[in-house]
Parts: structure tokens; sequence; C-alpha cells
């Protein structure tokens, strides 16, 4: 797979509560957001590729999903994590 467990791992300690805190959004939102980087680069290359599209598109929304729950729930998380990935909304 392209994302090891340490880097999994790193990546929830980094953006959730701690390196097993995989169920919060904020760790969420982190991997859905890396997983989609790498589709965008796959598809960069492979035009045609419409399952992996697909793929894409269902994690944007997923993604779309829990950053609007984050909004509902507290908003001053939905911005730190927007503002720490990059994102444009």
């Amino acid at each position: 797979m392209y994302l090891s467990k340490e880097a999994k791992e790193k990546m929830f300690a980094k953006h959730g509560k701690g390196k097993n805190d995989t169920g919060s959004a904020e760790g969420q939102i982190a991997l859905f957001t890396q997983r989609i980087n790498h589709l965008t680069e796959h598809l960069k290359n492979n035009r045609k590729d419409f399952n992996t599209e697909r793929s894409l598109v269902k994690l944007v929304g997923k993604r779309r999903a829990l950053l609007d729950y984050l909004t509902k729930k507290d908003i001053l998380r939905y911005r730190a994590i927007v503002k720490e990935l990059g994102l444009r909304k």
C-alpha cells in the first residue's frame, strides 16, 4: 500500500488526539486528504482510469461530509483543520 502503518500513526498523532485515535474527525479528514492527493496524482498520468475517478469523487464526498459535521459541531476545530491541511473551503 502507498501509505505505511507508521505514516498513518504519525498522521493521526499530528491531526488527532493520539496515534491510536483513528476515529476523530480531524484524523479521518487528514487521511482522506492524503488519499485524495495520491489519487489525483494517479489520475494525472492515467486519464481514462474511471474506477479511480469514481473512488476519488466518493472520497471527496466523504471528506466534505466530515467537514460539514465538524462545522456544525465545533467551528474552531473546523477552521484549524482547514488551515492546517490547506483546503480551499
